[in-house]
């Protein structure tokens, strides 16, 4: 069993919202090092689309992938700064673009490194949603087989198992009508549409998968201090050949989000803390692992 009974988990698409690092930033000067750098990396001022939005320009993939980076990491440079983390996780996981996030918290890469690869991903995924336009929707009350044998039959495919009873599902605005409708047909209590850019997590992503493939590789992705668990095998790996496979693969395959946890929680771990904005991976965990406790760092007031 591992030593720590401990989690870091980081946040993905989803939780943003302008103002978002703002309080760090004025704060901790480790935060503000992150944002000035990420403006000169990007050539872009992406700290002033976090702390002033607006919505519609953060929102976009291309903008909100790297806001939301920097400002998980922002946030835990700044609990680092404060002592509030104490010793390394047993594991780190990250829920989809999180994943990122998680490697180069686990130093599997460089800040530069990770936040270069997390622009090429919001660019090149933006870029497939816009040649084939896809739609995504969360269905409630219907497990992993229910709502995959619903996929099947209306040509959708599962995007996210984030908690049990709350399935993410993408492909073709159509694929998602009929789905929503089957869904419903056959007993779950909601089909919800989502406001997202495109079908992440599909075979919709594919045209993404070359330009990534070719980032990923000259990243120079190394084994990672603490062992990250994966979005696709929902198991751990400190193997840089493992890691650079999975960030290709998880494009166009769904985020294991319950099995992720489930693992994390069978080998001990009691308390997950949420790095980053928002507090969805807090609520998901408590769905999944009802036993475990969650810690949000998401803000100056969350260090207090």
């Amino acid at each position: 069993m591992p030593e720590s009974s401990v989690a870091w988990v980081f946040p993905g698409q989803g939780s943003q919202a302008p103002g978002m690092g703002r309080d760090l930033y004025e704060a901790y000067p480790a935060a503000r090092e992150l944002y000035d750098r990420a403006d000169a990396i990007l050539a872009r001022p992406i700290s002033a689309l976090c702390f002033e939005g607006p919505d519609s320009e953060l929102n976009k993939t291309f903008n909100s992938q790297p806001a939301i980076y920097v400002t998980s990491l922002a946030c835990l440079a700044a609990a680092r700064a404060h002592g509030a983390l104490g010793d390394d996780p047993a594991f780190m996981s990250g829920h989809s673009l999180g994943e990122y996030t998680a490697l180069t918290a686990a130093g599997a890469l460089d800040f530069d490194a990770g936040l270069r690869l997390v622009e090429t991903r919001g660019r090149v995924t933006q870029a497939a949603a816009e040649a084939t336009p896809g739609a995504m929707a969360a269905v409630m009350g219907l497990d992993e087989a229910a709502t995959e044998a619903v996929c099947r039959d209306a040509g959708a495919e599962l995007c996210n198992i984030n908690s049990p009873g709350q399935i993410v599902i993408g492909g073709t605005k159509d694929a998602i009508a009929r789905a929503c409708a089957l869904a419903l047909e056959r007993g779950a209590k909601r089909a919800i549409p989502l406001e997202v850019g495109g079908a992440f997590h599909t075979s919709l992503m594919q045209p993404a998968v070359a330009a990534m493939t070719e980032a990923v590789a000259a990243a120079g992705i190394r084994a990672p201090r603490v062992p990250v668990v994966t979005n696709d095998t929902a198991r751990p790996t400190n193997d840089a050949a493992v890691i650079e496979h999975e960030l290709t693969f998880q494009l166009t395959h769904p985020v294991r989000w319950v099995q992720c946890v489930e693992y994390m929680a069978e080998q001990g771990v009691t308390t997950f803390v949420e790095i980053g904005p928002g507090r969805v991976l807090a609520g998901l965990i408590k769905r999944i692992a009802s036993g475990t406790q969650t810690k949000n760092i998401n803000g100056v007031g969350s260090l207090a």
